[in-house]
């Protein structure tokens, strides 16, 4: 166990066909999570999990991947608008190291700049009710940052 940090090209370079992968928005009471049909070209809202404790949210995405034939995940990394990094990446780096060390499973990061605002402007477009925004914008996130990276190694397939 702890595999290194590995680009979204390692990761689709490293799995098997048929595994699917797993989109993370990890926020600071919520895990918003995503995922992948098994051709890896769908990202599908799964679920936004109420943050216990690390032990026991690593626990619960451990068994969606053990259920689902997960790969991989994408974790969303909030990069600031300047691309430098402040103290949600680096929260977000320290989740993954940490969930390193109970899986094998291999771990990417994708640049989530904008993803929670673009899914909040869709949902504002369909007039979700501000209540239906809140309960579905984590796991819309998730699904967000997910598809972008199956979008990424689908044109490193072409």
């Amino acid at each position: 166990m702890n595999a290194p940090d590995i680009t979204i090209e390692e990761l689709a370079a490293s799995l098997t066909t048929g595994r699917r992968l797993v989109g993370l928005d990890l926020g600071r009471k919520t895990i918003g999570i995503a995922v992948s049909d098994v051709m890896r070209s769908i990202a599908t809202p799964w679920e936004t999990w109420k943050r216990v404790k690390f032990t026991q949210d690593a626990e619960h995405l451990l068994a969606i991947a053990a259920s689902e034939g997960v790969g991989g995940f994408v974790l969303g990394l909030p990069i600031n608008m300047d691309g430098s990094e402040g103290p949600r990446a680096q929260s977000t780096r320290a989740f993954a190291r940490n969930l390193r060390g109970k899986t094998d499973i291999p771990i990417a990061y994708w640049d989530e700049r904008l993803s929670t605002s673009a899914v909040t402007r869709t949902l504002l477009e369909a007039d979700s009710s501000r209540a239906k925004r809140a309960e579905v914008v984590d796991k819309m996130a998730a699904a967000y940052i997910l598809q972008g990276a199956l979008d990424r190694m689908q044109n490193l397939r072409s």
